[in-house]
């Protein structure tokens, strides 16, 4: 079963910069993270995270140009690359659209995506985190050897 949750909320920008100082100071937020070409900022049981559209439709694996990409995509975390493996095998049987299976990803993640009937992208992914940010995310803790957090990548942690 899919579970009824949001870890990770991804918002594709065509200028970081300005979307960051923009959550910074016009909103007040407090930066949680930045890595490269992406920030995070922890929100009440999930956190944001900007990063830029053309990266973010590389990562999906569809044209930054075409209609069916929003800009936006929403993202569960799971403990194992079996319960990734798992949940793709039952939403497939479910006629889900998968527009990308599950691998390897270049940040060390494990990850793929689904999309809904009006084609909002759906991240499943597997990551690799410190504690504190696990129970952010799962407000419970996982075996440290779980996995990174994705939407693209904050650190590949190794404890």
């Amino acid at each position: 079963m899919f579970p009824q949750r949001l870890s990770l909320l991804t918002i594709g920008v065509r200028n970081l910069d300005l979307m960051k100082n923009f959550y910074l100071n016009q909103f007040g937020w407090t930066l949680m993270l930045e890595q490269g070409d992406i920030v995070f900022f922890k929100l009440n049981g999930f956190i944001l995270s900007l990063y830029p559209s053309s990266e973010l439709a590389k990562d999906i694996g569809i044209e930054a140009e075409t209609g069916n990409f929003k800009q936006i995509t929403t993202a569960l975390l799971l403990p194992s690359i079996e319960d990734v493996n798992a949940l793709f095998v039952e939403l497939s049987a479910k006629n889900v659209t998968v527009i990308k299976s599950p691998e390897k990803a270049f940040w060390g993640g494990y990850s793929g995506y689904v999309a809904d009937p009006e084609n909002n992208c759906w991240k499943l992914l597997l990551i690799r985190l410190l504690k504190w940010i696990e129970r952010v995310i799962f407000n419970k803790c996982f075996p440290v050897n779980s996995v990174i957090i994705n939407c693209y990548f904050i650190l590949v942690l190794k404890s």
